[in-house]
């Protein structure tokens, strides 16, 4: 006769459906559109000022993939790295 082992309980593990964790970000306008950048010109570099947060009021240099106007708000995941000036010398 063999030996039966004994069953295990089964865990159950809840989920929460609609739940959804957001990083910590900041919001900062566009407040001028210095121009483009990127290998073809698919980055736009504008500059912002943040609205909230320990860097409020401070004015950022910031590159933006995609389309970008002015007064557009910006969710920014950190304040403390800047962009580089962009080259003014074009060829052509």
């Amino acid at each position: 006769m063999p030996d039966k082992k004994p069953h295990k309980k089964e865990e159950k593990q809840e989920t929460v459906s609609g739940k959804v964790n957001f990083t910590q970000a900041v919001p900062a306008v566009v407040e001028e559109i210095i121009g483009r950048t990127g290998t073809r010109g698919e980055v736009t570099q504008v500059r912002v000022r943040v609205l909230d947060g320990r860097d409020k009021n401070k004015i950022l240099r910031r590159n933006v993939k995609g389309p970008i106007r002015l007064k557009d708000t910006l969710m920014l995941r950190e304040t403390e790295i800047e962009a580089r000036k962009l080259m003014q010398g074009r060829r052509g």
